[in-house]
């Protein structure tokens, strides 16, 4: 590598260049230099899906996760395939479940009791076009109200874990926000982002007002269990059970679309 191109002039050169000199004369320094530069984007997938980690880590551990996961991408990378972006998100959002599948400490009749909640939910979502109430989920597996609110109280984790699967075992995966926050694609994929847009939109307006309150508070706004608790006036088990039935909701209805759409 040439003086010119030392570390001390990174800055003035974009991504492309910085990825054009990698392929030319790859080194570590220049590797981390391209890593680094998509910080912004490991902690805006974070953002998205801190209910799969936030039990067990902290959001700048998960970075520095991603950041190892960056560079190993850059490796791998070809830029004439397309956009580095897109290439990495889907690599960022599968080390965060997997590290939450290491670190599952939900017992196994919970996880299997969720489970059979999700299926008699999308049956029952299948059989009649509209989303089930508690009591016909609880009436259709044979359980009390109960059972069926405690049950949903533990089922937060799992409920985020098996939404995040249904995406990363789908072809038609969003498109992910670049690291300063925009979002570009082909139109195919701005399309099929609109479209997944809209669809979660309408599902979300067939939910209870709780339920979209708590979506509301905890992915726009960013707040913890205990505090959407403080502002709702109920205690955090409470919101752990609407958080992961309005979930499962979701995932009930995005497994439709994908199926249908594919």
């Amino acid at each position: 590598m040439t003086s010119a191109h030392s570390g001390n002039n990174y800055d003035s050169m974009t991504t492309e260049e910085l990825f054009a000199l990698y392929q030319e004369a790859p080194s570590g320094e220049l590797k981390w230099e391209i890593a680094m530069r998509y910080t912004g984007l490991i902690k805006s997938i974070a953002l998205q899906i801190r209910g799969v980690f936030c039990s067990f880590t902290q959001l700048d551990d998960i970075i520095n996760e991603g950041l190892i996961v960056l560079a190993d991408a850059v490796d791998k990378f070809d830029p004439s395939r397309g956009r580095f972006e897109m290439f990495v998100s889907k690599r960022i959002r599968g080390m965060i479940v997997d590290l939450a599948r290491q670190q599952d400490w939900v017992p196994r009749a919970i996880r299997r009791r969720a489970q059979s909640i999700e299926r008699a939910m999308t049956e029952l979502y299948n059989e009649t076009g509209r989303l089930p109430t508690e009591s016909q989920v609880a009436q259709r597996l044979g359980i009390t109200m109960d059972e069926y609110q405690e049950a949903m109280a533990n089922a937060s984790l799992h409920s985020i874990l098996s939404f995040e699967e249904l995406f990363e075992n789908s072809d038609q995966w969003p498109a992910e926000p670049k690291a300063d926050g925009s979002a570009e694609g082909s139109p195919e994929q701005a399309l099929m982002n609109q479209e997944l847009t809209l669809t979660l939109t309408e599902a979300i307006s067939q939910m209870k007002e709780n339920e979209q309150l708590v979506l509301s508070l905890y992915y726009e706004q960013n707040l913890k269990m205990k505090d959407i608790a403080a502002v709702m006036d109920i205690t955090p088990p409470r919101v752990s059970q609407i958080h992961a039935r309005a979930v499962q909701k979701l995932k009930t209805i995005m497994e439709k679309y994908l199926r249908d759409s594919s």
